[in-house]
């Protein structure tokens, strides 16, 4: 954001003056407790499970809600519910991203088990499985956790550590084929198909970038859409620091804008409020120089196939890591809720996944990108429903 622009906003130099006192001394890192979690996840636990769990809680999450609530009564068991207190219903209205986020934490379980010799014996819907349109209290897995001389560590738990979900701008150079091919590999355990784009296929490059330019606007100009994401926007260090999930905004001057009211989270902004049309102005160079696109599709979409989407992207994203990839997820157009239905239809229709037999449950930004700091995380405590 432009100073001069916001000085004008701001409505003279009263606001301005105080602006410049708010950014005073100001920093855009994270307060160290929101990312204490990604230190030494897991050290000094004598409970293999609460060593294991450290690492699976730094799975990515949709906006980063971190649904995840463990029982650990049972000895060498872990049983897996979703939190139905941290759901999309506007955005995702039958949780298919809230089962792929569980998915995530799987894969990242599994990792980590195997790290301590140890085979997670996964047992999803131990007590059922969940409706297609929505989720309940029954537990989605049951993991018991096996001494195995066999199993050997996987070389991806290493990234763990090392993932980010990556939202800044991307160089413009594309992905090697090398990486491409260690990311298609990453996924083989689970069924799943893969594919990618670059500027070699220039039209169907602009494609994507229309589609996901377009998503976003949706989302954005779409009143109980984009309030879900304002409930849980955390700006500044101490919200993040409170609160240690959902979408963290730390830059200086999102934080003035904040201090002096000029950033209303109470209502949507209208279209051509300055709040709605500085991110489409962000977010389109950010699709106009992104390099490469990556998308995960299943043919079905039952709840079991959407964790074990959700299983595959996370080893897709370590793989990408090792690689020195970022990942950026663009749900907006893979999301179902009536304002999306275009969007939908072309994103499915471009990687040659008809709905309904086939299911784009991954799309995301692919390419180099500077190094940021990892998401804020609630630490294993806040999971642990039952000891």
């Amino acid at each position: 954001m432009q100073r001069r622009l916001f000085i004008r906003l701001a409505g003279g130099g009263v606001v301005a003056a105080a602006t410049a006192t708010t950014l005073a001394g100001c920093s855009s890192a994270m307060p160290p407790e929101a990312i204490a979690a990604w230190q030494a996840p897991g050290e000094g636990q004598s409970d293999a499970r609460r060593w294991i769990l450290s690492h699976a809680i730094l799975a990515p999450h949709s906006h980063n809600l971190q649904s995840w609530l463990v029982d650990l009564s049972v000895p060498d068991e872990i049983t897996l519910f979703i939190d139905q207190k941290r759901l999309l219903p506007e955005t995702d209205p039958f949780s298919r991203q809230m089962m792929m986020s569980q998915g995530t934490f799987l894969e990242l379980l599994d990792l980590a088990a195997k790290q301590k010799g140890l085979r997670a014996e996964i047992a999803l819907f131990p007590q059922g499985v969940f409706s297609p349109t929505k989720v309940d209290a029954r537990p989605t897995a049951r993991i018991r956790l096996v001494a195995d001389a066999s199993v050997k560590p996987d070389p991806l738990f290493a990234q763990i550590l090392r993932r980010r979900t990556n939202r800044e701008a991307y160089e413009a150079r594309e992905p090697e084929a090398a990486a491409l091919q260690a990311i298609t590999a990453s996924v083989q355990p689970h069924p799943v198909r893969v594919g990618f784009v670059g500027s070699t296929q220039a039209e169907a490059l602009q494609r994507h970038r229309r589609i996901a330019k377009e998503a976003w606007r949706i989302e954005l100009v779409t009143p109980r859409t984009v309030m879900e994401s304002f409930k849980v926007l955390r700006v500044g260090p101490k919200e993040i620091a409170q609160h240690r999930d959902g979408i963290s905004l730390n830059d200086p001057m999102v934080r003035a804008l904040d201090a002096v009211g000029l950033f209303d989270r109470s209502v949507a902004p209208a279209p051509d409020d300055f709040a709605t049309t500085s991110q489409l102005d962000e977010f389109n160079v950010k699709i106009d120089t992104t390099p490469a696109f990556f998308w995960l599709v299943t043919e079905g979409n039952d709840r079991i196939t959407q964790i074990n989407s959700g299983r595959a992207y996370a080893r897709a994203q370590l793989a990408a890591t090792a690689a020195g990839l970022s990942m950026h997820p663009l749900s907006q157009a893979l999301q179902e809720y009536p304002e999306q239905v275009v969007p939908y239809t072309e994103i499915h229709q471009l990687v040659d996944a008809p709905a309904p037999r086939f299911t784009v449950q991954m799309w995301a930004r692919l390419g180099y990108a500077p190094v940021i700091e990892p998401s804020p995380r609630r630490g294993l405590a806040s999971h642990i429903v039952k000891t």
